[in-house]
């Protein structure tokens, strides 16, 4: 869908979650958008996805939480367990209180699902357009448009980009010269059907283990049908020079990390597959995202670690805010990316840095953090939500 004079007028760059969402956002407030995915087809890698609150309302705005109910899991309780010792720590009670307070259930799937449920009504929406195996190779913005280069030697005149490009952006440089933080973590994730598992499974909770430099995450997505782990250690093989080899973060590691652990965490350690691990990177806040008719969105602008479960929820929340500010300023690309980022960059830059100081919590081994923490857990009440209004309640706009 092109312009008269030829222009697209808003190009989405990847077409994972951030990108499927904000082009469904955009499209239901008016305004057309297209999509180029540098995959053969749109597709997510990985298993479980958490969705909170703050989320699912904009994906409910967006008409497709019926859709995502059939595929979704509701966790009764977030149980927090001592990966070592197996002490229970603190329980959040995720059911009517939880309900009550943020008007939406928390949500776990797998990260295909979601996308497979964003792209269908992407896919029934006239002002949507799709397009597989297309590689940006470079991004330049024209001042009053922008211009997008494929490998193929193949151009796009542009009334606006939103690059959702992912952690390793290329629409970024036109911004930032940064490059991704390691911060010496690596993690090993899959999804087993729930009938393989031997051990007990705690079908309607959401279980973390935590304990010095590892943790262990655990809750059924797809119906229940299928169980979700992701085991996550600090690398004691990380090197600078090593960081882009396999020569850290090794399954080896990862049994070394493990063995001290509790039976249960022993055991569930012992489904993982071995074949591939994920470093965690984040970066460090940018206090701009947008130059002249380029602007960024999801891991692409605030790539974060994932101890608030907040990275897909991020970049959602960009989506309905993109769409949300092209409304309200008749579509003038200037001043909605203007508004856009204003809105966006306190918040997420806040959930980046409470991202880490949260992993930090998780995983000390001092005399006085792990202490203090689980002191503080025992104490607090399942339906004491008190620390988590700040990142679950309605953000004014």
């Amino acid at each position: 869908m092109t312009n008269a004079d030829g222009t697209i007028p808003i190009l989405i760059i990847g077409g994972g979650i951030g990108g499927m969402a904000a082009a469904l956002a955009l499209a239901r407030a008016g305004f057309p958008a297209h999509v180029v995915e540098q995959a053969p087809e749109f597709t997510e890698i990985g298993a479980g996805l958490q969705l909170a609150p703050n989320a699912l309302r904009v994906l409910e705005g967006l008409g497709v939480m019926p859709a995502l109910d059939e595929v979704a899991v509701k966790p009764r309780n977030l149980v927090f367990m001592h990966a070592d010792t197996g002490e229970h720590l603190t329980t959040i009670d995720f059911g009517k209180p939880f309900r009550r307070r943020y008007g939406q259930s928390y949500t776990v799937m797998h990260r295909n699902d979601l996308l497979d449920v964003l792209l269908s009504a992407c896919r029934d929406h006239d002002l949507v357009t799709l397009e597989n195996n297309r590689q940006v190779e470079d991004v330049q913005d024209l001042g009053g448009g922008a211009l997008v280069r494929f490998a193929d030697g193949d151009t796009y005149r542009c009334g606006a980009v939103v690059g959702a490009d992912g952690l390793w952006s290329r629409t970024r440089r036109l911004l930032a010269d940064d490059r991704p933080i390691a911060d010496t973590y690596v993690a090993y994730r899959g999804a087993l059907p729930v009938a393989e598992i031997t051990a007990p499974v705690e079908a309607d909770d959401e279980i973390i283990w935590i304990g010095p430099h590892k943790h262990l995450v655990q809750y059924p997505i797809r119906r229940g049908e299928l169980y979700n782990q992701v085991a996550v250690f600090r690398s004691r093989r990380y090197t600078p020079e090593d960081e882009f080899t396999d020569r850290w973060g090794v399954p080896a590691e990862l049994d070394e990390h493990f063995a001290s652990s509790c039976e249960p965490v022993k055991a569930a350690i012992s489904l993982f597959n071995r074949d591939r691990r994920w470093v965690m990177y984040d970066r460090e806040p940018l206090d701009n995202w947008t130059r002249g008719r380029v602007t960024l969105l999801g891991d692409a602008a605030h790539p974060m670690v994932q101890y608030l479960a907040q990275g897909a929820c991020q970049a959602i929340e960009d989506a309905g805010c993109l769409a949300r500010q092209f409304a309200a300023h008749g579509g003038d690309v200037d001043k909605a990316f203007a508004a856009y980022q204003a809105e966006r960059i306190p918040r997420s830059a806040l959930v980046q840095r409470v991202a880490r100081g949260w992993g930090r919590v998780w995983h000390d081994n001092g005399d006085v953090i792990p202490v203090l923490r689980d002191r503080l857990f025992a104490r607090r009440s399942p339906d004491d939500y008190t620390d988590l209004d700040w990142l679950y309640q309605p953000v004014s706009s």
